[in-house]
């Protein structure tokens, strides 16, 4: 059980709910009529709103949220591992959790992470954002076992912080998910370089759905949905269309990535500043 078939779902969700629960649908039964046998969906899957208002307005707790009881009932239909890469879930009247789901063929929730690392920052661009004013961020690590491995769990901003993904890889993640709605801006400078060097540092394949094109606020994100490999190599990419990519993953290609540059061996706690 060494190798299997991994699909990043691109989208460019909307602030309508239930159209952006279609259309993810529609995505992950192609991917899996493709052979898919793990299925990733970006942040935001199903709501990308104007403010952090609407995004409040429209959404919900984790027990009556509308798509999770959908995506789970399709993960079983389609007997395969789907991984929500995120929804707005209401934890108090004025914040959500930004938490991903990672549903198994049975249609159970295997784990459930919150995004740690909120995007709070003023572009050159003129573009600010300020994630921490309507969300409340995560404070643990998580990983869970699929098939082939161990899979680790970020979202988006968490790429900046290299630490996380340490941690992830040497507790044993072979794989890590980066599902994200990077901006424009930011993507077109560091999208690629930041999940290979993830990749090449970790030893591991990373998964990354992403968001593309114009939004209802008038967003733009930068799409190009990216699986990549041990070595650091890119595997499969998407342009800025809403799509499915799709790549044969060698879960074997860690330990020889690892063996060849046993960096995590390596690792060491030392002083100074």
């Amino acid at each position: 059980m060494n190798s299997f078939r991994a699909a990043c779902i691109q989208l460019r969700s909307s602030d309508d709910v239930e159209e952006n629960i279609r259309v993810t649908s529609e995505l992950i039964r192609e991917a899996r009529g493709a052979g898919a046998d793990l299925v990733a969906t970006p942040e935001n899957t199903t709501l990308m709103a104007p403010d952090g208002g609407a995004k409040l307005e429209n959404s919900f707790t984790e027990d009556y949220d509308p798509a999770l009881p959908r995506f789970r009932r399709l993960a079983e239909e389609l007997g395969i591992w789907l991984l929500i890469g995120s929804l707005a879930i209401k934890v108090s009247d004025r914040k959500t959790a930004n938490r991903s789901f990672l549903i198994d063929p049975q249609g159970r929730i295997a784990a459930r992470y919150d995004k740690v690392f909120l995007f709070d920052v003023d572009l050159p661009s003129g573009e600010t954002y300020r994630e921490s004013k309507t969300v409340a961020g995560g404070n643990r690590a998580v990983m869970a076992d699929l098939p082939w491995g161990k899979i680790g769990f970020s979202i988006c901003y968490d790429l900046r912080f290299p630490q996380l993904y340490r941690r992830l890889a040497r507790a044993g993640s072979s794989f890590l998910a980066v599902p994200s709605a990077f901006t424009e801006t930011t993507g077109r400078a560091h999208w690629h370089v930041l999940l290979r060097a993830r990749a090449i540092e970790n030893g591991v394949f990373v998964i990354a759905p992403a968001q593309g094109g114009t939004h209802a606020n008038g967003r733009r994100t930068y799409g190009h949905s990216l699986i990549v490999a041990p070595w650091g190599e890119i595997l499969a990419e998407a342009g800025m269309e809403p799509c499915v990519i799709m790549a044969q993953i060698d879960a074997a290609a860690v330990r020889v990535a690892r063996d060849r540059v046993p960096s995590l061996r390596h690792d060491k706690e030392f002083e100074g500043p």
